[in-house]
């Protein structure tokens, strides 16, 4: 029986069961939620079948809230019935709505008081309309929303709430649900609204923020001309929302505090508590409560309600809600929107730190560019290819580190999830951070109507019109450099009044300077504003104008022009006189942000085996670095060489800027590719074998240095070891020996504000690792090569950071990574390499537990345990140095990747006239008679092109 017919079977069967007037008023019939669970349907697919059968005519719905199904033939009993199911003898009876058995026990403060539940009991299905649009009301968020709904209706005025979960949650939509509930419910008089505060915005300026909540009598301070009420007298009656309150200041919550207690507030600049209001307050934080947070405060406040992360939802829940958000992008555009088994796997997948809110910026995105391709179609069609690379990498997120969780959700897709404009019950998402502030849909139409009235082709239409909508999308997201979770970050350092400031600073001198800038401008102009205001403030002297600035700044005048501007607009907003040194000290910062235009970057492409292998290596180098320069060739074992070559130099064409691509493999032919690629293509391509992350993320580095040439590239990683045992850590200092420290340096305009700011920070991660000593430097871009030259001489620099990236040997950690969690990686991954790799402390034991752990990782037939003795004593025997243990491991990785090829059958092919005119000497005849040796112990046939390109290591070691 196809899957609709077994709907209209079982509602035909639930449809005995009704009164015309009972499903007329919206108390019975069967529900989409009812057949999703009975019949284990998804929502998305039980939709679509019910809205077809009422286009058949088979099914009758109901106009109320939740929508409710009926058969359309059945005769219509005039009184109820008893009520039999027969649909399924095995499983529960369905109700029309949740029962305490069905419901699940609850805690005494979740259960709806009788008394407040029998006033309002005539419209109680009305009221429960509200949170059955909550995804997930019955399953993982039924307690939630029993806790708001106990808040709401708790006799005789209600109860205050917290409530609490990461960013991109839904607290804001959660709250106007609540809101709303209450309004369905008459707790508060038709006239009176929810009055929405998010401390955040005055964080950095506690009078301010408690002055907007309280209100302030005349002459409280300076501006106060007359007595004004705060947003506490305006929700009276009614109900305050106030988001982010861990940002209130300790004075602002027992000021609270003493509101809940009492009912009572005073404005500031008043002694006398005399204001009176019936205020129902709910908080929100993404914070732990217990820290930050006054426990007087938090004591008061007797229902605390955690929303789940998105990752800890059901994957039923999850499709839920995507198909939610897609709901709405097909309403916005009155068009059908399929989107394909993969794409929906990638959506959910992609959904990796930003919760609902990721998942809502990303279906606009991806809606959006299917609607330019889509634009003269009834239907919009979405597929893994035409998702964008970050969102398709959500399928191998998915299938690396959630294999479960993808198995359940193949289970119960089909192959198509087919969204229908208008269809359902779909309530609308509440205006929230991650809601566009316009019409995108509009501006793809208007412009390309525009590019059509000037003759542009379709293909030249999708073109710029793609580039509109990332740009649309990333200003409004990311805000010139600003992810919707990195500002939050940020502003809890910067006030959100100079981020602000910084943005319109962006703008201008975007419009009056005829190139671009780095995407850190934001970052760095707020945090040298701030730092300067804040001497300001404080009155400490203005910095002295060096003679090497003021002469620097002459050969830039249309910088210095914009600065002037600058300096004239702050002087404005913030009413203060800012010293003419400023203006000289802005152009250098204007200066310094300037983009600059990277051209001829060697690039790198990583192939190896496995289904997911070099992709998940490029992720985590492309995270750290923030770099375009790399690709991935992922080859299961089953996939032919033929293929990987294709699909290899594809990649090398697409990432080649006419300075050559370095090809990082693991094994196997790989390792004779870039000869075939090269006479294809006619790009210079250098093979590095059995790479690892270390080996990408080094790779990598070196490319973005942009006077490097790829031989040089290619030279370095042949003798990579490792980031401290590659380079030398000791210097000479009166005659001995002694340990370089290590550095990360951060440089600034002055060496003073920003720098000093980015030290703090880093300072404060590396606090865990108290026993590595790194010291973080602040300087100034004056002078910048000098200094860093003086700096290498005695310290290992590990990083550096700040408004530009200097043109040294070290990774260089872009400034928005401190304010969206990826600098931590990259310090974590830094002081681990540092240390590890670490000659000077490694020891026997400590080499061989690294080559085991590797060989785990890397192969398939091999057992590390039995090999790792011989090959160790193998390798030793091939060095002069028995005690150098970075060349030891390095060698017995490589032998040990041969014996996995010769296992596979999959060994590498020499140059076959290098290889005849080498295997004559006798270098060659003694290496093979050895390693024959090795080999027959495993009973395994070593070829002669895996002897060549071991002596071709060995050669190179010596």
């Amino acid at each position: 029986m196809k899957r609709i017919d077994r709907i209209y079977e079982y509602i035909k069967i639930r449809s005995q069961e009704c009164t015309e007037a009972a499903f007329e008023q919206g108390n019975e019939g069967v529900t989409t939620q009812e057949v999703v669970t009975e019949l284990q349907i998804i929502r998305p697919n039980a939709s679509s079948d019910l809205n077809e059968l009422v286009r058949q005519g088979k099914l009758i719905k109901s106009f109320g809230r939740p929508v409710r199904y009926a058969d359309h033939s059945l005769k219509w009993n005039k009184q109820p019935q008893k009520k039999v199911h027969t649909y399924k003898e095995d499983q529960p009876k369905p109700t029309s709505r949740p029962t305490s058995e069905t419901r699940g026990p609850a805690s005494d403060i979740s259960r709806v008081p009788a008394t407040r539940e029998g006033k309002h009991a005539g419209n109680r299905e009305t009221n429960n309309e509200v949170f059955a649009n909550v995804i997930g009301s019955n399953d993982s968020m039924r307690t939630q929303v029993d806790q708001a709904k106990a808040a709401i209706l708790y006799p005789p005025k209600g109860l205050s709430c917290l409530i609490t979960g990461p960013t991109g949650s839904g607290k804001t939509f959660f709250v106007h649900a609540m809101f709303r509930f209450a309004q369905a419910n008459q707790v508060f008089a038709a006239d009176k609204e929810l009055v929405v505060f998010n401390c955040a915005d005055y964080a950095h300026n506690p009078e301010l923020l408690m002055a907007h909540l309280f209100g302030y009598r005349k002459g409280a301070f300076t501006g106060a001309t007359e007595t004004t009420d705060g947003l506490i007298q305006r929700a009276d009656g009614g109900m305050l929302f106030m988001d982010e309150v861990h940002r209130l200041p300790p004075e602002g919550q027992e000021m609270i505090f003493y509101l809940l207690d009492h009912g009572t507030y005073n404005r500031l600049g008043e002694t006398d508590k005399a204001n009176k209001v019936n205020v129902r307050l709910v908080c929100a934080t993404t914070e732990d409560p217990a820290s930050s947070l006054l426990q007087t405060f938090v004591r008061r406040i007797p229902i605390v309600i955690k929303l789940p992360q998105f990752s800890e939802r059901p994957i039923a829940e999850q499709l839920d809600l995507l198909k939610r958000m897609v709901s709405i992008e097909a309403n916005r555009i009155q068009k059908s929107i399929h989107v394909k088994q993969d794409a929906v796997k990638a959506l959910i997948g992609s959904v990796t730190y930003g919760n609902v809110g990721q998942l809502k910026s990303n279906v606009q995105l991806v809606c959006a560019r299917a609607f330019l391709k889509y634009m003269n179609s009834d239907e919009i069609s979405i597929t893994l290819d035409e998702l964008t690379p970050e969102i398709q990498n959500g399928l191998m997120n998915l299938a690396n580190n959630h294999r479960e969780r993808l198995n359940e959700l193949t289970r119960i897709l089909e192959p198509v999830l087919k969204v229908v404009p208008n269809e359902g019950a779909e309530s609308q998402l509440i205006s929230d951070s991650y809601e566009l502030p316009y019409n995108l849909y509009e501006i793809i139409g208007n412009k390309a109507a525009l590019l059509r009235e000037e003759g542009l082709d379709k293909e030249s239409i999708n073109h710029y019109i793609t580039t509109d909508i990332n740009v649309h999308l990333k200003s409004f997201y990311r805000d010139t450099g600003l992810t919707f979770d990195t500002e939050k970050k940020l502003s809890e350092i910067i006030d959100q009044r100079i981020i602000r400031f910084a943005k319109s600073m962006f703008e201008y001198a975007q419009d009056h300077l005829d190139y671009h800038f780095q995407r850190n401008f934001v970052y760095a102009m707020s945090l040298h504003i701030s730092s300067f205001l804040k001497r300001i403030q404080l009155g400490e002297n203005s910095r002295t104008l060096h003679a090497s600035i003021k002469n620097m700044v002459e050969d830039y005048p249309q910088e210095f022009t914009v600065a002037k501007w600058m300096k004239q607009e702050l002087q404005k907003e913030y009413s203060i006189n800012i010293p003419e040194v400023e203006t000289y000290y802005l152009t250098l910062l204007l200066v310094s942000l300037k983009q600059d235009k990277v051209t001829g970057r060697v690039g790198v492409v990583i192939a190896a085996h496995g289904r997911s292998t070099a992709t998940s290596m490029a992720e985590v180098v492309t995270t750290l670095l923030g770099v375009d320069n790399i690709r991935a060739v992922d080859m299961p074992l089953e996939m032919k060489p033929q293929v990987a070559l294709e699909k290899i130099i594809h990649c090398v064409q697409e990432i080649d800027r006419g300075s050559g691509v370095i090809l990082l493999v693991d094994m196997g032919s790989l390792a004779t590719f870039s000869e075939k690629i090269t006479e294809k293509t006619g790009i210079e391509v250098k093979t590095i074998d059995m790479v690892t992350t270390p080996i990408v993320l080094e790779t990598v580095r070196k490319t973005d240095l942009v006077e490097t040439t790829l031989d040089e590239i290619y030279r370095s990683l042949q003798s990579f070891r490792g980031y401290a045992g590659s380079s030398v850590t000791t210097r000479e200092e009166n005659g001995h020996t002694l340990k370089r420290k290590k550095a990360i340096i951060a440089i600034c305009a002055s060496g003073e504000g920003t720098a000093q700011k980015m030290k703090e920070i880093i300072d404060k991660h590396l606090e865990k690792y108290f026993d590595v000593e790194i010291e973080v430097l602040p300087i100034s871009v004056i002078e910048m090569d000098e200094q860093l030259a003086n700096l290498q001489q005695e310290y290992e620099i590990l990083a550096t950071t700040g408004i530009v990236k200097p043109k040294i040997d070290a990774v260089y950690i872009p400034m928005e990574h401190f304010f969206n969690g990826d600098a931590e990686k990259v310090l974590d991954y830094l002081v681990e390499e540092a240390e590890s790799y670490d000659d000077s402390e490694l020891t026997l034991e400590k080499a061989k537990q690294i080559c085991v752990e590797y060989m785990t990782q890397s192969f398939t037939f091999l057992n590390p345990q039995k090999l790792i003795e011989p090959l160790w004593k193998f390798s030793s025997s091939l060095l002069k140095n028995e005690e150098n243990y970075s060349q030891a491991i390095n060698l017995l990785m490589h032998l040990a990747g041969m014996f996995e090829r010769s296992l596979r059958q999959d060994t590498l092919i020499a140059p076959l006239e290098e290889l005849e005119m080498t295997e004559q000497s006798d270098t060659f005849k003694q290496l093979e008679q050895s390693l024959n040796l090795l080999s027959s112990t495993f009973q395994i046939e070593m070829p002669k092109d895996e002897v060549y390109y071991l002596q071709q290591l060995l050669a190179y070691q010596e």
